[in-house]
């Protein structure tokens, strides 16, 4: 598809006192590109400038997280079942205006527009005293009236540092577990006094918080609010309701945009929606909204968002009317480029975001301090900066032989030839792809197989030269003379080989049983020592093929590794399925007609028995043998062991150790 061919995708769009110019839109996400906490440091600009940079109109970047109503001597109280709940905000320190003014100049000089969301995100304060969230059990702190006032001039006072800042529009947060959204949810807001109600009373906190703002700054700039389609909670505001809201809101003439996503933040559906949920899912919402505010003046632009990471669909969705702006949030990291890339024409070049979530689930629940930003198939993100000062092209190029096409092999390839180096790819299989080829085959996991294709079409676009169904052993490496070896030979199920019986006939691989390289029984258990994705998939690979399953997992509960804009999907399916899944059990013995297992936390033991086969879902074994054999040799100068065959973790692992060899080289 040519640049001609998005004709409505890239025409501007006034919206408001704001010229965009383009639908493409990051929606304000919470990625922590900021290595200061409290600042938007030179990371956060180069993280979300690229975007701009890239083509992308209209830039949301992070969250203001607002102060709130705490008595002088309570403690602030912030963390991820909290949220925030603070005195203070960064917002209030004049260092972070700064910040934000130069942030706001590095979007302009690529023409695009900043957008400011402020957000009340925690669970302390609630107008009823009903858990904000299902994720948590305890009773929130019951508004009062003081405490309902502090909190909306707030929003006029962040509004008022984001227009001196230099923004473009402001969004107030009206969805998932903020306090607007508790104020407009029937589940969450029980009140009987002026701020509780029918659907056209509860809206009236979200009315006082706009008119605030329209107060302070005039109509200088774009002004809109953020809204979930539905709520899919028991007891929460459907889509119909939701409609009767948001027209509520909008007959008050104070709203330029609404930005309507769909799902929640701890279950299923999620409004982070992963690669298990249809392409623009929950589209309707925004065909919906854009007919009920069309005769309004002004008349709200509407902004969908739903896992939309092509810009083939985003410019269907512009062009047959359910919405007049696109979210691309993820797109948008996958690949910064991609608007210019889709413009141009070059959408062969494009990485597609696969739907994993790994980027927007790290951040919200992150496992290392200070936390960098992460994607599975982008090495360049969170390290924007560092990128920048390595990258060059190489002052002399080099013959570069790569041992295997996994994420870590192609990285490497694809980096190196960036770079002018001569690289040539060798694969044992008939595609490159890796463990990638495997996971695609799991339902709701199809998209996977398009980092498959960004590699294969990035690998003949920078001519590497890709040999397949070629083994390889030291004397095929030498006969290449490489000046560089990248050993990317990936890793091998493992085997529990301490177990009794392990090696019989019924027990197989969950591997093998994916690439149909071994069958099973009717009646399946699966042997579950991993914590993330893979006992799941093989799961339900096998009850897509008729077999009953059942789990015997390790931990407290199937996924524990998987976070929670995740795994309330994955469970939820699993349920669908019909598999049944017994956590804290470990493995201990194998017989022909039985099996044996001993509790994770004692030594009490079970017998099951019935079950026709056994899959092993044990993680896997770096295969480095290679790599041990050329640097005992010595012969080649550079040698690197890269991803799975250094140590087996996840993709983006893989797939910035191998560009990071790549950059070296």
């Amino acid at each position: 598809m040519s640049s001609a061919n998005f004709e409505h995708l890239f025409s501007p769009l006034q919206v408001g006192p704001m010229r965009v110019p383009n639908r493409i839109c990051e929606t304000t996400n919470t990625i922590n590109s900021s290595m200061m906490p409290g600042r938007l440091d030179e990371h956060f600009v180069a993280h979300h400038g690229a975007k701009a940079r890239g083509g992308t109109g209209w830039i949301g970047s992070e969250t203001w997280l607002l102060n709130s109503p705490f008595p002088p001597e309570m403690p602030d109280e912030i963390g991820l079942s909290v949220g925030f709940a603070s005195h203070q905000a960064a917002y209030q320190d004049p260092a972070f205006a700064e910040d934000m003014s130069k942030f706001c100049d590095e979007v302009h000089s690529s023409d695009a527009v900043a957008i400011v969301q402020l957000t009340h995100l925690n669970s302390v304060w609630s107008p009823s005293p009903v858990p904000v969230i299902g994720a948590q059990d305890y009773t929130p702190h019951v508004m009062g009236e003081e405490e309902i006032e502090f909190c909306l001039n707030t929003y006029a006072d962040g509004a008022e540092i984001a227009k001196n800042a230099g923004a473009d529009g402001v969004e107030i947060h009206c969805a998932h577990e903020t306090l607007a959204y508790s104020f407009l949810s029937p589940a969450t807001n029980r009140r009987s006094d002026q701020w509780g109600g029918g659907p056209q009373e509860r809206v009236r906190f979200v009315l006082e918080a706009l008119k605030r703002i329209r107060a302070r700054v005039g109509d200088s700039l774009a002004l809109g609010i953020r809204i979930a389609g539905t709520e899919f909670r028991q007891g929460g505001y459907d889509n119909m309701e939701m409609r009767e809201m948001l027209y509520c809101i909008g007959e008050a003439g104070l709203l330029d945009f609404v930005d309507i996503d769909a799902g929640h933040c701890w279950g299923a559906p999620s409004y982070v929606p992963n690669s298990y949920y249809a392409h623009a899912a929950f589209r309707e919402f925004g065909k919906a909204a854009k007919a009920d505010l069309a005769e309004m003046d002004p008349k709200p632009a509407v902004l969908f968002t739903g896992r939309v990471n092509d810009p083939v669909l985003a410019e269907e969705l512009v062009r047959d009317g359910i919405c007049d702006l696109v979210g691309m949030v993820r797109a948008g990291i996958a690949d910064p480029e991609f608007a210019n890339k889709a413009r141009e024409g070059r959408l062969a070049e494009i990485r597609r975001c696969i739907a994993c979530t790994r980027c927007i689930d790290e951040a919200s629940e992150p496992a290392t301090f200070p936390y960098t930003p992460t994607c599975s198939i982008n090495p360049v993100i969170g390290k924007e900066l560092l990128w920048e000062q390595q990258y060059q092209m190489a002052s002399t190029p080099k013959n570069v032989v790569v041992v295997g096409g996994g994420l870590a092999g192609c990285e490497a390839a694809r980096v190196a030839a960036m770079r002018g180096h001569q690289v040539i790819l060798l694969e044992q299989g008939k595609r490159l792809g890796g463990q990638l080829l495997i996971a695609a085959r799991a339902p709701g996991r199809d998209s996977f197989e398009d980092q498959v294709y960004f590699e294969e079409n990035e690998m003949t676009r920078l001519g590497v030269d890709v040999r397949l169904q070629t083994p390889v052993d030291l004397e095929a490496i030498r006969a290449l003379n490489p000046d560089a070896v990248v050993i990317a030979t990936g890793s091998t199920p493992r085997v529990p080989n301490d177990i009794p019986g392990i090696d019989l006939p019924h027990v197989v691989q969950g591997w093998d049983v994916m690439q149909g390289k071994a069958t099973t029984g009717d009646r399946v258990a699966i042997i579950s020592m991993e914590d993330y994705y893979e006992t799941p998939c093989v799961a339900e690979y096998l009850t897509d093929r008729g077999k009953q399953v059942e789990v015997f997992h390790k931990s407290v509960h199937l996924g524990s590794d998987i976070a929670r804009y995740s795994i309330g999907m994955v469970l939820k399916r699993m349920e669908e399925c019909g598999v049944n899944v017994h956590p804290n059990l470990m493995l201990k013995e194998v017989r022909a007609d039985s099996f044996e297992l001993v509790s994770s936390w004692g030594d009490k033991t079970y017998r099951r028995e019935g079950f026709d086969s056994l899959v092993l879902v044990c993680g896997s074994v770096p295969q480095h043998g290679l790599y041990d054999q050329l640097k005992a040799e010595g012969s080649i100068a550079q040698v690197y062991v890269a991803g799975s065959a250094w140590v087996p973790r996840r993709m983006a692992e893989a797939t910035s150790h191998g560009a990071s060899i790549g950059l070296v080289i």
